[in-house]
């Protein structure tokens, strides 16, 4: 019986291969074919974890690294004679996997969560939480600062506050807009904490803006999500905001 030649990276995934066929592949089409065989999205910030069997984020680095080796060729960059990038494209898949889109790869870390015994009900501040992230346009690094207000009630669930940046840093390593990552952090603390309200402050810097296009080192972005009692009530919407430290020019 004949094999199947390699997928190409530019052709549809097609469904119902073999096992046989499957083991053939590359570690990124295993992959993408159990995404796209569960209807899962699979866009730069969503986390696959749960599609990612063991072993193969080693064999998705020597991946990376080998396209990477020729993104450096097609730069026309001698990485045999420049010690200085001998290296470079093992160096650039370690730290795309293991650690800036490291968010993509990992399962959620563990949270332990607390009943709310003494029924607290007052308006607490996490923060600021340092996130680093990366722009999905063009892979530059997003460096900045997260604030989480939230107002408890009975029913909460407790977290510590150190979970609070695991969280954090889970979410925003993966090549994302910085819109999206807010909000996706607003879900997650949403649906673990059920807070009465929650509001979230996001201020970063972004190297698309400072290092390319206009090259503007002065200029951040701030973005906030309110929901619940945040939303409705202007009082403690502006005590939220009022005890934030923010960055002085």
């Amino acid at each position: 019986m004949s094999s199947s030649p390699p997928a190409s990276p530019d052709a549809p995934t097609r469904l119902f291969r073999s096992e046989d066929e499957l083991a053939r592949l590359p570690a990124s089409e295993r992959i993408r074919y159990r995404l796209v065989s569960a209807e899962c999205r699979h866009h730069a910030n969503d986390n696959i974890a749960d599609y990612i069997r063991d072993g193969e984020i080693d064999e998705l680095k020597a991946e990376v690294q080998a396209k990477m080796q020729q993104v450096l060729r097609a730069l026309v960059i001698d990485t045999d004679s420049d010690h200085n990038t001998n290296e470079t494209a093992k160096r650039v898949a370690k730290m795309f996997i293991d650690e800036v889109f490291r968010g993509r790869y990992v399962p959620m870390p563990s949270v332990t969560e607390f009943p709310n015994a003494e029924r607290l009900n007052e308006l607490m501040i996490v923060g600021p939480i340092t996130v680093r992230s990366a722009c999905s346009h063009h892979l530059c690094p997003i460096l900045g600062k997260v604030w989480i207000g939230l107002l408890p009630n009975e029913h909460s669930n407790l977290i510590g506050l150190s979970k609070y940046a695991r969280i954090c840093d889970w979410i925003m390593s993966r090549p994302q807009i910085q819109e999206e990552a807010v909000t996706m952090l607003a879900n997650e603390l949403q649906a673990r904490v059920r807070p009465d309200g929650l509001a979230i402050v996001m201020e970063a810097d972004h190297f698309c803006m400072h290092w390319r296009g206009v090259k503007d080192n002065e200029s951040a972005m701030v973005n906030s999500v309110m929901r619940g009692a945040f939303l409705k009530d202007a009082n403690l919407r502006r005590e939220f905001l009022s005890l934030l430290p923010r960055k002085q020019g």
